[in-house]
């Protein structure tokens, strides 16, 4: 079971209303976790898969790990979008040809960091394979 973040009573004494207490969403990572195996405080850490930055605590005893709820959805949904093959059409554009990119791949790459208006890398990678490259490729460690 996932518990993605957990509500903390902040009391503003300076509300209109006395005693009402304002909830704020913490980061579950922001606290204590115990490894359900040996009982000893996880720590910390960070793994590149496929180009994404995954959260994760990490048993320094038994080496198990965890991985932040919200890492693990978002890199389900790039699979699931990975998975997926497009169809799209090609325009000539003055000189230059257009290649629509799908929405629900545009919303993906914004979620992640802002891409629109900058430049991508557009490389010729084999006969007939064209890549589009929206930001500097992140290390992969393979896990």
């Amino acid at each position: 079971m996932y518990i993605r973040s957990v509500y903390t009573p902040l009391f503003n004494p300076g509300h209109i209303l006395t005693n009402v207490a304002i909830y704020t969403m913490t980061d579950i990572f922001d606290n204590e976790i115990l490894c359900k195996k040996c009982n000893v405080k996880m720590q910390k850490a960070k793994a590149v898969k496929n180009g994404f930055v995954l959260r994760l605590m990490v048993c320094p005893k038994c080496h198990a790990k965890i991985v932040h709820p919200l890492d693990e959805q978002e890199y389900h949904k790039f699979i699931n979008l990975k998975n997926k093959t497009f169809h799209v059409k090609m325009r000539l554009v003055g000189n230059s040809y257009a290649v629509s990119i799908p929405k629900e791949i545009v919303s993906f790459l914004n979620e992640q960091e802002k891409v629109m208006n900058n430049m991508v890398k557009l490389c010729l990678d084999d006969i007939g394979r064209l890549s589009v490259n929206f930001r500097e490729e992140l290390e992969d460690n393979g896990e």
